[in-house]
């Protein structure tokens, strides 16, 4: 299964405490492929920097390069099909060009993807993620 994850969902799934934990947890075990662009990558590092320190985003964002089930992608076509938030853009276009079998995010900016019938892309919230994680184990 190939994934791209919004920053929000990275952000909620990395504390140990957190209830969402599971999702980091199956990235690290090989559960799924984590498909990014170097744009995607350098807003987890701001983000990550901005929640914790410049050494945990660091840490966390050079963990993720170095695994094997990350894929980078190269977007060649930019659709613009967000307007409310135009950063949200570049995980959908990294959606649609790595042929990704979800983009998981939490962000209510995405819910007009649903209104626009071309390109498909199936849009699920972190909850839906880790239920489909579990089911096929």
């Amino acid at each position: 299964m190939k994934v791209v994850l919004d920053t929000n969902i990275i952000l909620s799934s990395i504390s140990p405490y957190s209830p969402y934990k599971f999702v980091f947890d199956q990235f690290e075990a090989g559960s799924y492929t984590l498909s990014l662009t170097t744009e995607i990558l350098l807003e987890y590092e701001e983000k990550l920097t901005a929640n914790f320190s410049p050494f945990v985003a660091e840490l966390i964002v050079g963990g993720i390069v170095l695994k094997s089930n990350v894929q980078f992608t190269e977007v060649f076509f930019n659709w613009r099909l967000i307007f409310d938030d135009l950063d949200d853009n570049k995980f959908v276009d990294c959606a649609l060009a790595s042929n990704a079998d979800y983009l998981v995010t939490n962000d209510r900016h995405f819910s007009v993807l649903k209104s626009i019938p071309f390109p498909s892309l199936k849009v699920i919230k972190i909850e839906e993620f880790i239920d489909l994680l579990k089911n096929r184990n």
